[in-house]
């Protein structure tokens, strides 16, 4: 199978922002039955003209169980915290935005 960089690319993004959420959210006393993410990533060329990933938007859909869930506020602020201390997030140039749903 051949994978594309791109898409690997943004897969990473993804993945690493999901379990840091996934991690905090923990150690709040959050339960997440489940969470998907739809990420999105644009191609723009640079000022050389060279193809890169400008951007990748998250869109994350998390289900919670259990008597302590998030409110709005609590959520935007967790996903904050995932995107600061996402290892990968701190690593690259690229814009991540998060429209969680």
């Amino acid at each position: 199978d051949n994978v594309d960089p791109e898409e690997a690319y943004v897969a990473a993004v993804s993945s690493c922002h999901m379990l840091t959420f996934l991690y905090l959210a923990g150690k709040e006393g959050f339960q997440v039955d489940s969470y998907e993410d739809e990420a999105i990533g644009a191609m723009t060329k640079n000022e050389r003209g060279t193809p890169w990933v400008s951007s990748v938007t998250l869109q994350p859909k998390i289900q919670y169980s259990g008597s302590k869930q998030p409110n709005p506020v609590e959520e935007a602020r967790l996903h904050h915290e995932a995107h600061e201390q996402c290892f990968i997030a701190q690593s690259i140039k690229t814009e991540v935005t998060v429209r969680a749903g």
